[in-house]
């Protein structure tokens, strides 16, 4: 038998603490039920699809496709699982901080009934997210659409939930300093990422790292506690270890955690400078014009112009700016010049420096930023 892990410590106040970086063997609502609540930041749940495959699928060549016909995929019928899917998300919503959040995946076989549940529970939908494959298996019976997809779905535990982590400007830093979409084009695992035991797939539904890189990306911070109670190869355990979050799994299936375990002793923690993320516009201390002014960035009487010179105007000492006899802020007297409805005059207005070029006063701005941080 495998070392069973504990469940955790008791604080001298006598709270527990969950069992980070550990892999929990049992039945995972059992073992759901055992830890503290509201003490984990995530959860990335990749359960039972239920294939319902009636057949074995062979290829053009009469070779068997390598799908999954695990005991563990199999149930009685929908109301089997749907009770399994209530049962597991009510222990995982009772396991989230209020500002936690949930990852589930799934096919087209069993994402809806996971999603009903989901909405039944109270849990609260952010958004469904498409991964699609770069090289999904081909449809060799020519009767439907080849699959391509699979869905996530992430949520809060409550419509009333606050404060959640998103990353925003992480994943458009991570997408070419465009807005991050709701479709993943990300290749499966494949190649030497794919887990092997005596040359077949170690785990039939092993998830790329990619996919779980810009999942825990996306919603945790470094030192958050990641869970993953279906945890299998480990792929969360292995992802979250390298982002340098704590992560919990539980698995039932021995071979599944010998497999975890040996894949989790090669993962290194990336640097603690590598792992810091592009900053939120809105978490950066709030910089007032006038503050600029007063560390004497620049000084009343200065001028300021748009990047082509065609406005100009004066800097006064209380911060605003004076033009065109309209007096107000950066922002307001930069709409006026333009005849426009708003204007960010972060990067409207510029400063003189030497050799004559122009620099937006946004450089000012993250200079006191750097400052004050």
């Amino acid at each position: 038998m495998l070392p069973r892990f504990t469940d955790g410590a008791r604080t001298g106040s006598g709270a527990m603490t969950p069992p980070i970086d550990k892999i929990l063997e049992g039945d995972c609502v059992e073992r759901m039920k055992a830890l503290p609540a509201e003490s984990v930041d995530m959860i990335f749940a990749d359960p039972p699809y239920f294939l319902q495959l009636e057949d074995e699928l062979l290829r053009p060549n009469n070779s068997r496709v390598d799908g999954v016909s695990d005991a563990w995929d199999q149930f009685e019928g929908f109301a089997a699982y749907d009770a399994f899917t209530r049962e597991w998300l009510g222990a995982a919503q009772r396991l989230l901080k209020p500002t936690g959040t949930l990852w589930v995946i799934g096919s087209y076989h069993n994402i809806f009934r996971v999603g009903t549940a989901l909405q039944d529970l109270g849990f609260w939908i952010l958004n469904d997210v498409i991964w699609r494959k770069t090289n999904p298996m081909p449809n060799f019976r020519g009767r439907r659409f080849t699959n391509a997809h699979e869905t996530l779905i992430w949520c809060t535990k409550g419509r009333d939930a606050k404060g959640y982590r998103f990353n925003y400007d992480a994943m458009k830093s991570l997408n070419d300093d465009l807005q991050m979409r709701s479709d993943w084009l990300i290749p499966l695992c494949t190649g030497t990422e794919r887990l092997k035991k005596d040359g077949k797939k170690a785990h039939a539904t092993q998830k790329p790292e990619a996919l779980l890189h810009r999942a825990i990306l996306a919603a945790t911070d470094t030192g958050d506690l990641v869970l993953d109670p279906f945890f299998g190869s480990g792929t969360t355990g292995a992802v979250a270890k390298r982002l340098g979050r704590h992560w919990i799994g539980i698995e039932r299936q021995e071979d599944y955690i010998t497999l975890a375990q040996e894949r989790l002793r090669t993962v290194q923690v990336a640097s603690e400078e590598a792992l810091e993320v592009t900053p939120s516009k809105r978490s950066q201390p709030r910089i007032p014009f006038g503050l600029v002014v007063e560390r004497g960035l620049l000084s009343p009487g200065d001028q300021l112009y748009d990047a082509r010179r065609r406005y100009a105007a004066k800097v006064r000492a209380d911060g605003s700016l004076v033009a065109d006899g309209v007096t107000g802020s950066i922002h307001k007297v930069g709409a006026h010049l333009q005849g426009a409805p708003a204007c960010n005059g972060w990067t409207f207005w510029h400063f003189d420096v030497e050799g004559g070029d122009l620099k937006p006063i946004a450089l000012l701005r993250e200079r006191m930023r750097q400052e004050i941080h």
